[in-house]
């Protein structure tokens, strides 16, 4: 079987006016970034357009036996395109840190891919390099501004703004600037965080376009006085030349499926640091284009799909129709207690076991009043027992499952699945509600969540953490979503927890403004905003050969 690179490379993809003319684009309503690539200006598509269905695929907690969610999402948009049921793909653009540190491409797998997976993969339109240019360009006004001569009385030990890089690079978590004599600014503390963690990053995915994000960038709590008091990004008076080195950014970028289908891939946070989901504009784009919106938020339920729930679905007005879990029959033995090396061997017990994982995320979902659907993304070393079994403890439990094969049959592997989500949408059984209300207080938003998501028994708060969020309140962000940065293999905030954790606590060591973003980062246990690379990064087996990237997975 070819690599997931090799499928990519011999594909013959379509010409891009080709792609935008299946859901009403003409040429000049695009503009195209060499054959294959085009951006779509927001104003593209008019905001009295007919809006599709929305359909979210999400997925158990991550192993290091692989669960597809990506590659499930293309295979679902490239199934319905088959059904000509007229979809529209929505997806995150891959960060460099994850592309060189652990997973390599992360454009979906097999022949369920977006396409040209180089260019998505490596650099793509430069969107991540104009955020992290735009974060570089704040950061450099807050200690210029520090340095001369620092009216809005900036506290240098009291700055909440970190600077950002798109890779993964452990040494900058915490570092010491402003060294080198009196013209070398003013020495403090400070600290990187991957781009996909930055705040911009978050406010140009729920931003609607150029003039809400400047607006949103203004307001950007940077840190706060001696006296307590919160001093915002207006005062910089940059936020125009940060919305300019984003103007081009802003607007989704179409590509192609392997199938053919279109694809709006825009916007890249993590789901463990951030809220997990591409951007709103490209996802109204989509259900202003297509009758189904396909789009995928990032790791577990307890994560991506909480937070496309809670955060982005009430920033922007959307209602959810349909719901996707994703999970393997490797994934449920690894939340067994199976190890990674013993997953190929057939374990019938420890499916059945590790279910009770896939039924926590299932019926997470369904607490938004979202109908739900599983697919089970067979792997190569899957057996037909294991799989029945699967299968058997989903219909026990009420929910409806189905095979699905995206990686080896593409859209045509998932047909079953295609015509479930149909069936579904057509029944308009949605009754989509957040989890909380946003009067709740910031304490219980997070209880909350810890109870009905994770299964805590409770919440420790640390002082740090109590006293940032009694900063927060006073500054008028008590009625904010809360957007919880935790471990992904875990419901609970312990990696080493698997399955369905019981009589655990979840441990709240700080809580940081995202004021532009709309929303409080809450840091629990000891997940990091800035990831390291591993032993052996995916980056030292990638290479150019005869102009060909090799090893991009």
């Amino acid at each position: 079987m070819p690599t997931d690179i090799e499928i990519a490379q011999a594909a013959e993809l379509r010409p891009i006016q080709e792609i935008a003319a299946k859901v009403g684009l003409s040429p000049d309503r695009i503009s195209p970034f060499g054959h294959h690539i085009a951006k779509v200006p927001t104003d593209s598509v008019p905001e009295d357009a007919a809006r599709g269905r929305l359909v979210l695929v999400t997925g158990v907690n991550p192993t290091p036996a692989g669960e597809g969610k990506s590659t499930v999402a293309v295979g679902l948009a490239d199934a319905l395109a088959l059904r000509d049921r007229n979809p529209v793909l929505c997806l995150r653009e891959p960060s460099l840190g994850p592309v060189f540190g652990l997973k390599g491409g992360a454009a979906g797998g097999g022949f369920s891919q977006v396409v040209p997976m180089e260019d998505i993969n490596l650099h793509f339109t430069g969107d991540l390099h104009a955020i992290s240019a735009a974060h570089a360009l704040m950061s450099a006004a807050l200690d210029n501004h520090l340095y001369r001569p620092n009216t809005l009385g900036l506290d240098p030990s009291q700055i909440t703004w970190p600077r950002a890089v798109d890779m993964n690079d452990r040494a900058l978590r915490r570092v010491v600037i402003g060294l080198g004599g009196r013209t070398g600014g003013v020495p403090r503390e400070d600290s990187f965080v991957i781009t996909a963690a930055s705040e911009i990053m978050a406010i140009f995915c729920l931003a609607s376009d150029l003039d809400d994000l400047q607006e949103r960038l203004d307001r950007i709590i940077l840190g706060y006085t001696k006296q307590g008091e919160p001093v915002r990004a207006a005062g910089l008076e940059v936020s125009g030349a940060m919305a300019l080195l984003l103007r081009s950014a802003i607007s989704p970028n179409l590509v192609q499926t392997l199938g053919g289908t279109p694809a709006l891939v825009h916007g890249g946070p993590f789901a463990n640091i951030a809220h997990g989901c591409n951007s709103l504009a490209a996802t109204r784009m989509g259900l202003s284009l297509g009758d189904v919106v396909v789009t995928e938020a990032g790791f577990g339920a307890d994560l991506g799909a909480e937070k496309f729930f809670d955060i982005k679905c009430r920033a922007g007005g959307l209602e959810p129709g349909a719901a996707v879990v994703v999970s393997t029959v490797r994934s449920t033995k690894f939340n067994a207690g199976v190890a990674k090396d013993e997953l190929h061997v057939e374990n019938v017990d420890a499916v059945r076991r590790g279910f009770v994982n896939l039924l926590a995320h299932a019926e997470n979902v369904q607490k938004f009043g979202v109908p739900v659907l599983v697919a089970i993304n067979r792997f190569t070393h899957d057996t037909d027992a294991e799989i029945a079994t699967l299968m058997e403890s989903c219909v026990d439990a009420g929910i409806t499952a189905v095979e699905a094969d995206p990686w080896g049959g593409g859209g045509a592997g998932c047909l079953e699945l295609a015509d479930l989500v149909h069936e579904t949408l057509e029944r308009d059984e949605a009754d989509f509600r957040p989890l909380y209300p946003l009067d709740l207080g910031l304490v219980k938003k997070v209880e909350t969540i810890a109870r009905d998501i994770y299964g805590a028994d409770g919440v420790d708060f640390d002082a740090q953490a109590l006293t940032s969020i009694e900063r927060l309140e006073a500054t008028g962000m008590g009625d904010v979503p809360v957007c919880i940065a935790k471990s992904q293999y875990s419901l609970s905030d312990d990696p080493s927890k698997l399955g369905r954790p019981e009589g655990f606590r979840i441990s709240v060591r700080d809580v940081r403004p995202s004021a532009g973003a709309g929303f409080a980062v809450v840091l629990t246990g000891n997940v990091m905003t800035m990831p390291g690379l591993g032993a052996t990064p995916a980056a030292t087996r990638m290479r150019v050969e005869d102009g060909k990237a090799v090893g991009l997975f």
